[in-house]
């Protein structure tokens, strides 16, 4: 008989993953009980130090990060880490600095800050989070582990999950001999998610055309590989002296995860879509990936819910994947948090793949858009140079900055406000407080900039799951008064002092009933 944990926590977690720990983050900021259970027995990965290790986070996540206190300590791990050149990484980094400051690139195609027109991006405003930001992984799952454990989060390595029943009421996981007790179960397991595949999610996509490599090795002649990014008509490879190498070889995918990666194995396909006849001598590290680009068709199964990878995989391109599952642990975490504690609307649950699944639609379209621009046939190099030229133009540029640093992210919330749907500008309010300050303690936020007391008395009524602010702000876009989910989402958002009757409706909509007034019962 399995040991049965007799323990019932609010969720487990599968996967201790940036995404996974992110959200156990989220619901332990709401009071929620947490367990994660992670398969691997040591979080440290050398590939998580290598360049390939390096992300580059976007706007949302910045912002994300920021209104949870968290994004100092990461800008700080980092700096920390390059300053003292303790990784590859910082070196590649450094290796690849150039004269003007590259913003990054689609499909390889560089793009850089001084092309980027942000004054075209309407209700921005410049911030402390800046637009992106290039961490190294291993870092950031250090900086959101020491955040879960000192919130309270259990997370027990080495127990890989193995599956599990539901009922109207709860979950029980299997995991390594074992029974575990929640009331809801999420996958943040990664592209090959036990959670999708035992859950019986529809997982629908795209095959893949190649099977990508990312390997640390030593050279004969390290000079033998031109540096940087390079197209051949086998393929494209991107070198950094003297040994790290990532490369694509159009072969459909098929050797990605089918054999062990050996040296001469990677000689001979570097030789191949090179076209040199470079000599590997040893193989430090190495790992596969594909193009593979799939999506769940509904993020929700009873108590079972999935985030991150485990619920859409593509390629590593632009980065884009660390990004979208920390926008969904964002998106979730509260909703789940209400759900739980039982104030949520009925279906406050069911926004969260009414909003995200469409991003990661979207997502997964951008990098199959790279893919086919990154095949080695004569009208795709052709159609790279059109693209090349578009993207060196301030137009296009910014076209491309917006569309990979997210800043053009609006969920459809059924308003005509510009706003609503938008993250929350950071608004310089007259008491010098900051927009990421005010959301750091999870609840929603009304900013009441001149609306009145009528308002704040009917807000009133929320105040056991919102926050009021009354203050002024500069180039407040001329708004009298917003509501700001959780997740720094603007939910409601008005011009005129006489809107009462908008702000009961989204509060509703995103906090439920409200308490009853002076004289009122339920």
């Amino acid at each position: 008989m399995p040991n049965s944990q007799a323990t019932t926590h609010d969720v487990i977690i599968a996967g201790a993953g940036p995404v996974g720990l992110f959200l156990a983050c989220e619901l332990r900021l709401a009071g929620v009980s947490v367990l994660i259970l992670e398969q691997a027995d040591d979080p440290y990965s050398p590939l998580k130090v290598l360049p390939f290790g390096m992300r580059g986070l976007s706007t949302p996540t910045l912002e994300a990060l920021d209104r949870r206190g968290l994004l100092d300590d990461i800008k700080q791990a980092s700096q920390a880490n390059a300053a003292a050149g303790a990784t590859k990484a910082s070196a590649h980094w450094l290796q690849q600095r150039q004269s003007r400051r590259p913003a990054g690139h689609f499909a390889g195609i560089q793009f850089f800050h001084e092309d980027v027109d942000v004054s075209e991006w309407p209700y921005r405003l410049p911030s402390s989070t800046g637009f992106n930001l290039a961490v190294d992984m291993q870092f950031l799952e250090n900086v959101l582990t020491a955040r879960a454990i000192a919130t309270g989060t259990e997370i027990r390595r080495g127990v890989a999950l193995e599956g599990f029943e539901q009922t109207d009421e709860s979950v029980i996981v299997r995991a390594r001999g074992q029974t575990f007790h929640a009331h809801w179960l999420i996958g943040c397991d990664g592209g090959r998610s036990t959670v999708r595949k035992a859950g019986g999610f529809e997982f629908v996509g795209t095959d893949p055309e190649f099977t990508g490599y990312s390997v640390e090795v030593e050279l004969a002649d390290p000079d033998a590989l031109s540096v940087g990014r390079t197209y051949t008509p086998s393929g494209m490879y991107t070198y950094a002296k003297p040994g790290t190498i990532a490369m694509v070889d159009f072969d459909g995918g098929a050797f990605h995860r089918t054999r062990p990666v050996t040296l001469d194995h990677v000689q001979a396909v570097l030789r191949r879509v090179s076209g040199t006849g470079v000599t590997v001598t040893a193989l430090r590290l190495a790992t596969t990936w594909t193009d593979r680009a799939r999506q769940a068709a509904a993020y929700r199964n009873g108590r079972v819910l999935l985030a991150g990878d485990a619920a859409h995989t593509h390629s590593p391109l632009g980065g884009q994947g660390l990004n979208l599952g920390l926008g969904d642990a964002m998106n979730l975490g509260w909703k789940l948090a209400a759900t739980i504690r039982r104030d949520a609307p009925a279906d406050l649950l069911d926004s969260y793949f009414a909003e995200r699944h469409p991003e990661g639609a979207r997502i997964l379209d951008w990098s199959r858009a790279q893919v086919a621009l990154m095949r080695p046939t004569p009208s795709t190099r052709a159609l790279a140079g059109i693209i090349r030229d578009l993207i060196g133009t301030r137009d296009g540029a910014t076209y491309f900055a917006e569309k990979l640093w997210g800043v053009s992210l609006r969920y459809d919330l059924g308003s005509r406000h510009p706003l609503v749907g938008r993250s929350i500008p950071d608004l310089a309010l007259a008491d010098g407080l900051r927009i990421g300050h005010l959301l750091r303690d999870g609840r929603g936020l009304l900013l009441d900039f001149d609306a009145g007391a009528p308002l704040r008395a009917l807000a009133q009524r929320w105040q056991a799951r919102t926050n009021t602010v009354s203050t002024d702000a500069e180039n407040r876009f001329g708004l009298s008064a917003a509501l700001v989910r959780p997740d720094g989402f603007v939910a409601w958002a008005t011009n005129s002092a006489e809107d009462d009757e908008g702000f009961r409706q989204a509060a509703t909509r995103w906090f439920g009933e409200p308490e009853p007034s002076v004289g009122e019962t339920r």
